[in-house]
């Protein structure tokens, strides 16, 4: 009795933490980070200051771990990656992964693109930046032409890009992130057949 208590109350908090993460971004991207208090995410959440402070002390803590789940499955991904051979097939395996794992990260990457001395100062953007870096030198081949590189590294910012240009396009999200990896994928294979 007392597991199945414990493992209720272990899926309580992870949904309190979800929330909290959910409302602190959503405040973040309309107010800005540096404008919200951690008073106005309790208020928001309708919980108390202490109820918040057991799941996060401070605001950074909240950034924090919301970068910490983005880049989760992307330390996967490339740890995925470095094991596979370097063919157009990984390659579009790698990016068939990233796009899934960024199907929720839309609103994450607004918050960065909108608020980047914040993500600088925080140091997570170092952290973001290294990960990309690594996701590239998955993607691209150093001999390859140059145009080709450029072809490969353009595939992941496609699939960045795509979060934010089509979110004012109408239509289906599942059909525009399929449209993205469609493009992001016509890119390195065009640069596998040079």
């Amino acid at each position: 009795m007392t597991s199945s208590a414990s493992g209720t109350g272990r899926q309580r908090r992870g949904d309190t933490r979800q929330r909290i993460q959910d409302v602190a971004l959503r405040l973040f991207g309309e107010q800005g980070y540096e404008k919200t208090s951690l008073r106005e995410i309790a208020e928001e959440l309708d919980v108390t200051k202490a109820a918040l402070y057991y799941h996060f002390k401070t605001k950074e803590d909240i950034l924090v771990s919301l970068f910490q789940d983005l880049t989760r499955p992307m330390d996967e991904l490339i740890e995925w990656g470095e094991g596979q051979p370097r063919t157009l097939e990984t390659k579009k395996e790698l990016l068939n992964r990233y796009s899934a794992a960024l199907t929720n990260a839309g609103p994450l990457f607004r918050f960065m693109q909108e608020n980047q001395g914040t993500v600088r100062d925080l140091s997570i953007g170092d952290s973001f930046k290294s990960r990309m870096i690594k996701m590239m030198g998955l993607m691209k081949e150093p001999e390859a032409p140059l145009v080709d590189q450029v072809r490969c590294m353009s595939a992941l910012f496609t699939m960045h890009a795509g979060m934010f240009a089509l979110k004012e396009v109408e239509g289906d999200e599942e059909d525009k992130r399929k449209a993205v990896l469609e493009v992001a994928i016509d890119l390195v294979t065009q640069a596998d057949a040079s």
